[in-house]
C-alpha cells in the first residue's frame, strides 16, 4: 500500500490481543468516528494482516496501509 502521510485520526494499541479482539475493538473504534476518518491499528497477532483485509473488503471500508516492522503490523483505515 502507498506512503499514509497524514496522521490518523486514532491510534488503537492492540498488541498482545488474539482473534477476533483485535478485529472486534477496531469495528467498535470506527463506528464512532465520522465518515472519511482514520485509524490506525496496532497489532501482533499474526494473523492480523489476513483478518484485517477480509475485514476492510467485507466492511467496506478502506485499508490505506498496512506494514509489519519488528513483529507489530500496522494498519491505517479508513472508515467509509
Amino acid at each position: 500500500m502507498g506512503y499514509y502521510s497524514k496522521m490518523a485520526d486514532q491510534t488503537l494499541d492492540l498488541q498482545g490481543l488474539q482473534c477476533p479482539m483485535p478485529i472486534l475493538k477496531t469495528k467498535k473504534a470506527l463506528a464512532a468516528l465520522p465518515k472519511g476518518a482514520t485509524i490506525e491499528v496496532l497489532a501482533t497477532d499474526p494473523g492480523a494482516q489476513g483478518d484485517f483485509e477480509a475485514y476492510c473488503t467485507q466492511s467496506k471500508n478502506t485499508l490505506v496501509e498496512s506494514s509489519e516492522s519488528g513483529g507489530i503490523f500496522r494498519f491505517v483505515i479508513r472508515h467509509n
